[in-house]
């Protein structure tokens, strides 16, 4: 399914902080960076590791389990980026974070 959805209040995602969310069955990673918002498939690509649970160091989020380190704004792997991650489309509007699913940018 194609379109926009609610998936949280503005104030719950702070800056330099991840969350996570479910929509449509799908586990996404948020982040504030910049005060700009991210989202992104919140599993690795390596072994499958939730992505939220690993370091958030600038635009760069790091898996918990092997290190990898993937940009939050293209979901490209930092060694090899043609190992990505799907990112969604976000916006905020009246203290919401809507995210698009359905039209993923990878």
């Amino acid at each position: 399914m194609v379109g926009w959805g609610y998936v949280l209040r503005s104030e719950q995602l702070t800056e330099g902080k991840a969350a996570t969310v479910r929509i449509n069955g799908q586990s996404i990673v948020l982040a504030r960076v910049g005060g700009q918002i991210f989202a992104l498939h919140n599993e690795c690509p390596h072994l499958g590791c939730p992505l939220h649970r690993g370091r958030l160091d600038g635009f760069l989020l790091q898996c918990p389990c092997h290190d990898w380190q993937f940009d939050l704004r293209t979901g490209e792997f930092t060694i090899a980026p043609e190992i990505k991650i799907p990112v969604f489309p976000v916006r905020e509007e009246n203290g919401k974070i809507l995210l698009r699913t359905g039209g993923e940018l990878t």
